[in-house]
C-alpha cells in the first residue's frame, strides 16, 4: 500500500514526552503514514523506547552527535516515500485526524501546502486559542509576522513541493518553520483547516525561548526576504519570552518597545494576563475553539481542561 504522509519527528532526550507524541502520530485516522523518528544523540531511555516499536512503517534514524532540528528534519524527509511530508515537534500533539483532514483540504483545494489551527497548553490546562490567518492573507503576513500557529507541527507539504521550495534553511537555530512557510508561499497559495488540529506543549525545555535566538532568526527573515517584519508584535513575543525564563524586567522592556510600534492595546491585555494573573474573559469564539481542542487533546493528556 503506498504511503500517504511521512511524519518526521526529531527527538533528544525527551522519552517521556516523545512517548506521548508518538502515541498522538500512531492514532491518526484514515491516512496510510509512516513515522520516522530522528534521534539526535540520546542517551536517555529513548533509544529503547524506539526499539520497541520498530516496524515496517516505523523507521528511526539515529544520529551519533546532535546536528540540529533543521537538518534533523531534512535528513529524515531525505528518507520519506509519502506524497507528503509532515513533521512534528518530540513535545507536541496532534488531533487524531489532523492529517486526514489537511490531506483533504489540500487535494480538494488542489493546493501543494496546508495548515491548520492549534492551541497551547501547559501542565493542566490550555493557554492560548491560536487560530491561523486566512489563506487569502496569509502570504503578506508572512512576511511580517508568523500567522501560523504550532510551529513545524503543523504544516503539511507535498514532498516535491518541500524539494522545489528547498529545505528548512540550516543557518536557523528556530524560526525555520517560519521562513519555510514565506517560501511556501511565494511558491502557491495554501489550504487551510480551521480547527485547533495541533497542541504546542509549553514547558522548561522548549527548544526556542532563547530571545537573542529568536531575534537573531527575525533578523536573518528580513535578509533573506528583503522584507521588515513587524517588531511590535515581535516585541510582544519577546516579552513573553522573557517572562518564561524568569526575566521580568526584559518583559517589561520588551512591552515598552511594543507599546511604541503600536501594540498598546495587546500589552495592556498581555499584562493583564501574565502580570496580574486576571486574563481577559474568553470570547464565544475562543471557548468553542477551546473545547474543540480539549475534545481530542484530553485523550492524550487527561488532566487538561
Amino acid at each position: 500500500m503506498s504511503v500517504g504522509v511521512s511524519v518526521i519527528i526529531p527527538t533528544r532526550n525527551r522519552r517521556e514526552l516523545l512517548a506521548k507524541t508518538l502515541n498522538s502520530a500512531r492514532r491518526q485516522c484514515g491516512v496510510v503514514c509512516e513515522i520516522i523518528v530522528v534521534d539526535e544523540a540520546s542517551t536517555d531511555e529513548t533509544p529503547a523506547l524506539l526499539a520497541d516499536l520498530a516496524g515496517p512503517s516505523f523507521k528511526v534514524i539515529r544520529h551519533d552527535v546532535p546536528l540540529g532540528l533543521p537538518l534533523a528534519r531534512n535528513l529524515g524527509a531525505a528518507q520519506a516515500s509519502g506524497e507528503w511530508l509532515a513533521f512534528l515537534d518530540d513535545d507536541d500533539l496532534w488531533a487524531p485526524d489532523k492529517l486526514m483532514a489537511q490531506l483533504r483540504a489540500a487535494e480538494q483545494g488542489g493546493r501543494d501546502w496546508v495548515y491548520s489551527g492549534a492551541v497551547n497548553f501547559s501542565a493542566d490546562r490550555i493557554t492560548r486559542c491560536e487560530p491561523p490567518s486566512d489563506p487569502n492573507a496569509v502570504a503578506a503576513d508572512l512576511l511580517h509576522f508568523n500567522p501560523i500557529p504550532g510551529g513545524g507541527s503543523n504544516i503539511m507539504v507535498r514532498s516535491q513541493t518541500w524539494i522545489d521550495v528547498g529545505r528548512f534553511d540550516t543557518r536557523f537555530q528556530g524560526g525555520e518553520d517560519w521562513e519555510l512557510s514565506i517560501r511556501l508561499a511565494k511558491h502557491g497559495p495554501p489550504a487551510w483547516v480551521c480547527r485547533p488540529l495541533v497542541a504546542k506543549r509549553i514547558h522548561a525545555t522548549n527548544m526556542f525561548t532563547s530571545v537573542a535566538n529568536i531575534v537573531r532568526a527575525t533578523r536573518l527573515i528580513e535578509t533573506i526576504h528583503e522584507t521588515k517584519v513587524d517588531w511590535g508584535r515581535m516585541s510582544r513575543w519577546f516579552a513573553y519570552r522573557h517572562l518564561r525564563n524568569g526575566d521580568r524586567a526584559g518583559a517589561a522592556l520588551a512591552w515598552a518597545r511594543a507599546a511604541m510600534r503600536g501594540q498598546l492595546f495587546g500589552v495592556i491585555e498581555d499584562v493583564r494576563g501574565a502580570v496580574m494573573r486576571k486574563p481577559a474573559d474568553l470570547s464565544v469564539d475562543q471557548r468553542a475553539w477551546r473545547n474543540a481542542a480539549i475534545q481530542w487533546l484530553s485523550a492524550l493528556e487527561p488532566a487538561i481542561h
